[in-house]
């Protein structure tokens, strides 16, 4: 079979990365791979015409995916990289189990309720047993399913009033994660954004009054902002929703994103209210393969009672055998991932987490102060709320190199560590961020150090400026 050239596209690939070479439309394979009879090219973008062996076809993937970098130096994600080989056994031999078959698969269905019981009581929940939670494929999906209550919420209420239809909005940080967007884009829910400042970096409840209104579907809260992993102050934004309701009659819940620090705040600070313990709070998600500790994808969300989530979004399904409720953006989803985070409730407990959170926050913050030590760097938080911070270039150290160019020279020694513009309010701020998760040692981090200055050293030396990189498209959180 003829190789085939290599064609160039200058227009977009589909996802809008312009001017990218495509690959050969073959995979070569070496020699040593290929067995008698096999064919010695796989076709890029097609399906082959025949069979391989396992092997070979195990061989090609596996080259493939070796290519994706050493995720425990990977800086950048939230997301867990690693578990214990135990959960590693669990998981393959549960891969099988489909979530939503609670049918076939009634013990996997009974942990799940279990684990957001478990979580309900975690956050305080007044009546654990009242509660009402559900697992996810991640906390995006976890978000939608939250913001769909508040929604449907509204809509009851404001029948029940007799007022005509009107459109709903979302208040929340410009700085929440994109799944926010995607809430208000894909459900037709006005987004009224609050911009974060020098004077207030996180949504606060200052000036809360002027975005609240009758179509205020609720409020959005961040337990460790994905930009710099602060805690927004759930309880401050609690009591000027007080305020509001006080001086206008409207009563507007609160839905608390806590995708990272749902699973920190209660083992690292037990005394912050922030969860079910205020009034106000209708639901709580986390995601489960973050600082829950299991692979991806989880997530988890919890309502306070049945009356915060309306049962007309509940389904009824009978044709996998019984009555089977359910309430999810997806249908067929893996049940493993259930089973590891039960795993690890079991094999943590609340001591265990709190051990573990309390290592990655000793390591962040030992970062955090190494850093911000450093000449050309002022630190933006310390790392004090969930493992993770962020630090800008001080504008006069240099005009010669940025954070981009920064970034550029530590993916060389393998570390992933993403430059970003901050969100509406402080876009003209650019930023680096490091979230430290189970398994980054300190020995890791001595080892970043001294890689950072080394890169930094030399970034310093050039008399001229760098050409700028090409930083598009390289992180999207």
């Amino acid at each position: 079979m003829p190789a085939s050239r290599s064609t160039f596209h200058p227009a977009s690939d589909g996802w809008g990365r312009r001017g990218r070479r495509e690959p050969a439309s073959n995979v070569e394979l070496n020699p040593l791979f290929s067995r008698p009879g096999e064919a010695t090219e796989f076709p890029r973008f097609t399906l082959p015409a025949g069979e391989s062996l396992p092997g070979t076809a195990y061989q090609v993937v596996h080259d493939d995916a070796m290519l994706d970098g050493n995720a425990r130096l990977n800086l950048a994600t939230f997301v867990g990289t690693w578990m214990e080989p135990e959960a590693a056994r669990l998981y393959a031999e549960t891969v099988d189990k489909n979530m939503i078959d609670k049918d076939e698969y009634p013990k996997t269905a009974e942990i799940e309720h279990r684990c957001w019981r478990m979580l309900a009581d975690l956050w305080n929940a007044p009546e654990p047993e009242h509660a009402v939670g559900t697992s996810t494929i991640g906390s995006s999906e976890a978000c939608m399913l939250a913001g769909l209550a508040l929604k449907r919420r509204w809509q009851h209420a404001r029948r029940a009033a007799g007022k005509p239809a009107a459109r709903p909005n979302l208040v929340m940080s410009s700085a929440v994660q994109v799944c926010w967007e995607k809430f208000c884009n894909y459900w037709d829910v006005e987004a009224r954004y609050v911009p974060i400042s020098h004077e207030h970096p996180v949504l606060d409840g200052h000036g809360l009054s002027e975005y609240v209104d009758e179509n205020t579907i609720g409020v959005v809260a961040i337990m460790g902002v994905t930009y710099t992993g602060m805690y927004e102050p759930v309880a401050e934004i609690s009591q000027a929703l007080d305020e509001v309701q006080a001086a206008t009659g409207l009563d507007v819940p609160i839905h608390v994103d806590g995708a990272s620090g749902a699973m920190v705040a209660p083992f690292l600070a037990p005394e912050l209210e922030w969860d079910f313990r205020l009034p106000r709070v209708a639901s709580i998600n986390t995601s489960g393969h973050k600082y829950g500790l299991v692979y991806p994808g989880l997530g988890w969300v919890v309502w306070r009672d049945a009356a915060a989530l309306p049962e007309d979004l509940v389904f009824h399904v009978s044709y996998l055998g019984g009555d089977m409720p359910t309430f999810a953006l997806n249908f067929s989803r893996p049940g493993a991932q259930v089973l590891l985070q039960y795993y690890l409730f079991l094999r943590l407990g609340f001591e265990g987490y709190r051990a573990v959170h309390a290592a990655s926050r000793d390591v962040a913050g030992y970062l955090a102060r190494e850093i911000g030590a450093m000449d050309p760097f002022e630190l933006w938080n310390d790392g004090s709320d969930i493992p993770v911070f962020a630090w800008s270039l001080a504008p006069e150290h240099t005009q010669n190199w940025n954070l981009h160019h920064l970034s550029d020279r530590l993916r060389m020694n393998g570390w992933l560590v993403p430059a970003y513009p901050m969100p509406d309010g402080l876009a003209d701020l650019t930023v680096q961020r490091i979230v430290v998760r189970n398994g980054f040692t300190r020995d890791l981090a001595e080892s970043f150090l001294e890689d950072l200055r080394t890169a930094v050293a030399f970034l310093d030396s050039a008399d001229t400026p760098f050409p700028d990189p090409e930083h598009g498209s390289a992180f999207h959180h």
